[in-house]
């Protein structure tokens, strides 16, 4: 399973269930963040962006170690800029790791950018989109490996709007993935950001309410069929 994110405690918040889910069940995971993290509001005690950057990036590897993540990579694009990246290039950086990968599974934003609607959200979506699409084409990027196609493109959804905020354009869910049993471990690599604790002040009563379930939208598929409601990623993929 793959996951692409766009900022560092992305990974935890939108998607730490389903990634300790599955390291409990033996399937390996990788995680690609885009960013890290240097335009946050938040700053703990970085005195610069490069040492908030610095900062992130460890914040980043320990939560994925919290949550069992075989694999993680931080790339080198620029905090809430991902709307000017040269599209073609970037997603082509994703289709060579989903080609060298080749997971069965590939999750990210949807394109309504989250409960915070980010633009960084909307963009890792689009192109990670794109790459899944991409990945099994041969007349599509020759030279990065050989083509190879996941067999579902996931993107998280909510059942709920974050206060004081203008609330997104939710696709509708076709998961409902119960990660009670990995709650505490979610909640504990979200705590592993450390530069972000106002964030985690701020967001604890969401999680103690909304935190038993993540919801997901199957978005395409390698096989034609009918949409129907599912409680497991890998629900109905054989071996």
């Amino acid at each position: 399973m793959m996951v692409v994110v766009a900022h560092p405690d992305d990974e935890c918040f939108a998607f730490g269930g389903a990634l300790a889910l599955a390291a409990d069940h033996g399937v390996e995971t990788y995680v690609i963040c885009l960013t890290d993290g240097q335009a946050a509001t938040h700053r703990g005690e970085a005195g610069s962006v490069q040492e908030l950057g610095a900062m992130r990036r460890a914040e980043f590897a320990a939560s994925c170690e919290i949550l069992g993540v075989s694999h993680h990579e931080l790339l080198d694009y620029q905090d809430g800029r991902l709307e000017f990246v040269e599209f073609s290039k970037t997603a082509g950086r994703l289709v060579e790791r989903i080609r060298r990968f080749q997971p069965d599974v590939v999750i990210t934003f949807g394109s309504d950018g989250g409960p915070n609607t980010h633009a960084d959200h909307m963009m890792v979506s689009m192109l990670t989109t794109a790459a899944f699409h991409w990945a099994g084409r041969s007349k599509r990027y020759p030279d990065l490996a050989r083509p190879f196609q996941p067999r579902r493109l996931f993107t998280v959804t909510t059942n709920y709007f974050l206060p004081d905020r203008q609330p997104p354009l939710l696709s509708p869910w076709t998961v409902v993935l119960n990660v009670r049993a990995v709650q505490e471990r979610k909640a504990e690599a979200f705590r592993a950001h450390t530069s972000q604790a106002p964030l985690m002040e701020r967001t604890k009563a969401h999680f103690e309410q909304y935190g038993t379930e993540e919801y997901y939208t199957l978005l395409a598929t390698d096989t034609p069929q009918p949409a129907t409601q599912m409680t497991d990623l890998f629900e109905g993929l054989d071996g």
